[in-house]
C-alpha cells in the first residue's frame, strides 16, 4: 500500500511540473558584457539599452529558457573611442559598439559612405543599403568577421554641419579654420582649405575650448548631448549628408558559445536597433538643432543656426577631390574589391531613389 501510495505521489507530482508554467522552471542566466567608448547620452549608444538589449531579453521571456545578467560598460569605463574594434575582438567586452570611422585600416569597405559624401541624405536608407550589402557581399561580412567579431546591428550618423567660434557666410570661409572632425571624416574638408582635427564626440568640446581647433564638423546628435554649442554656438548648416559609422557587433568565440535561441533573439534585437535608430536619426535632427538654440538663448552669443546661402552645399561638394577614387584604388592595392564595392553601394543608393550630389563612382 504504501509502495502504491508513494508511485501515486510520484505521478501526481510528474503532473503538476508538467502542468506549472515555464516561468517556474528556472532559468539559464547567461553573463554578458556589454560596453562602448561613448555614454549613453549619445542617442545610438543610448538605444543600445532601450532597443537592442531591451529587445532581446523581451524576446527571451516569451519562451524564458535563457535569461541575460547584462553588465553594462558604457561611456568608455573599459575603453576609448580609438580601440572600439579591438576590445569586442580581444573580448575585453562581449558586446561592444564599434565605431567604423576609427578604423579605415582594418575596415577599409566600412568607409565607403565617409568617401561618398553628399551622397545621401537619408540615414534609414543607407542603414538599408548597408545591412543588404552586410548580408550579400561576402568581402564586406569578412572584413568584420576576420577580426573575431560578428555584426548584429548597423549605426549611421544624422546629417553633418560645422559648428564654429564664428559665423560662416559660405564654405570660403572655412579656409584657414582648424577644425574638429572624426578620423577618416577629415577627409571632407580637403580642397577646403581647412585643417582637419582628429578626435571625437568625447574630445570636440574641449579641443574648442581650449582652442586646439576653431569648431567641428558634427552632428546635432551628437552635438546636443555634449553641449558643443556652449563653446561652438554657430551652426552653420550645409546638410553634408549621413555616413555609416559602426556597429553594434559581439565577440565570435562568446557568440558561438551562445545557445541557438539566444542567438536568434540578438539577431532579431539587432535588426529592430538597426530601422529604429536609423528612424531615429530623422526624428530627432530638427528637434536636436531646435533644442541647441534654445537652451543657448541665454549665453553669450547665443546659439544661432546659421542657414548657408544656395549653392554652398553643391561648392563644398566641388571642392573635394576625387575621393572614392583614391579611397578604391588604395585599398584595391591591398587585394580588397573597393571598386567593386563602391559601384554596388552607390548603385543601391539610386535604386533606393536617391539623388547623390556626385556621382562618385563615375
Amino acid at each position: 500500500m504504501k509502495t502504491f501510495m508513494g508511485t501515486l505521489t510520484r505521478i501526481g507530482a510528474v503532473t503538476g511540473a508538467l502542468l506549472m508554467p515555464a516561468a517556474l522552471f528556472a532559468q539559464e542566466t547567461i553573463d554578458l558584457t556589454v560596453a562602448s567608448s561613448h555614454p549613453t547620452v549619445v542617442p545610438w549608444v543610448g538605444m543600445i539599452q532601450t532597443h537592442f538589449m531591451a529587445r532581446t531579453d523581451e524576446i527571451l521571456a516569451q519562451d524564458g529558457t535563457y535569461k541575460i545578467n547584462w553588465n553594462e560598460a558604457f561611456g568608455g569605463t573599459l575603453y576609448k573611442a580609438n580601440a572600439t574594434l579591438s576590445s569586442v575582438e580581444q573580448g575585453i567586452t562581449d558586446v561592444g559598439w564599434v565605431f567604423s570611422f576609427l578604423e579605415p585600416a582594418q575596415l577599409p569597405l566600412s568607409q565607403v559612405s565617409t568617401n561618398t559624401p553628399f551622397a545621401t541624405a537619408n540615414p534609414p536608407v543607407l542603414l538599408a543599403v548597408m545591412e543588404e550589402l552586410l548580408e550579400t557581399n561576402e568581402a564586406f561580412r569578412n572584413e568584420w568577421e576576420d577580426h573575431n567579431v560578428k555584426v548584429l546591428g548597423l549605426t549611421a550618423t544624422d546629417l553633418y554641419d560645422i559648428y564654429t567660434k564664428e559665423p560662416l557666410t559660405g564654405i570660403d570661409d572655412i579656409d584657414g579654420m582648424k577644425l574638429s572632425a572624426p578620423g577618416v571624416l577629415g577627409n571632407w574638408l580637403r580642397g577646403t582649405g581647412a585643417n582637419a582635427v582628429d578626435g571625437a564626440l568625447t574630445t570636440f568640446y574641449t579641443d574648442v575650448q581650449t582652442g586646439v581647433s576653431d569648431g567641428a564638423l558634427t552632428l546635432a546628435l551628437g552635438a546636443m548631448p555634449i553641449k558643443l554649442y556652449e563653446v561652438a554656438p554657430y551652426i552653420n548648416r550645409f546638410d553634408a549628408g549621413a555616413a555609416f559609422s559602426g556597429a553594434i557587433a559581439i565577440n565570435k568565440d562568446v557568440w558561438d558559445t551562445l545557445p541557438e535561441e539566444v542567438q536568434s533573439a540578438m539577431i532579431e534585437a539587432g535588426k529592430y536597433y538597426t530601422k529604429s535608430h536609423g528612424q531615429d536619426m530623422v526624428d530627432r535632427h530638427e528637434m536636436m538643432l531646435d533644442l541647441m538654440v534654445k537652451n543657448g538663448a541665454d549665453q553669450t552669443p547665443p546659439v544661432t543656426i546659421v542657414q548657408m546661402p544656395d549653392g554652398e552645399r553643391q561648392a563644398w561638394v566641388d571642392k573635394l577631390p576625387d575621393l572614392a577614387g583614391e579611397w578604391a584604388a588604395s585599398v584595391d592595392a591591398q587585394g580588397v574589391p573597393a571598386t567593386e564595392f563602391l559601384g554596388l553601394y552607390m548603385e543601391a543608393l539610386r535604386a533606393a531613389g536617391e539623388e547623390p550630389a556626385r556621382d562618385w563612382d563615375k
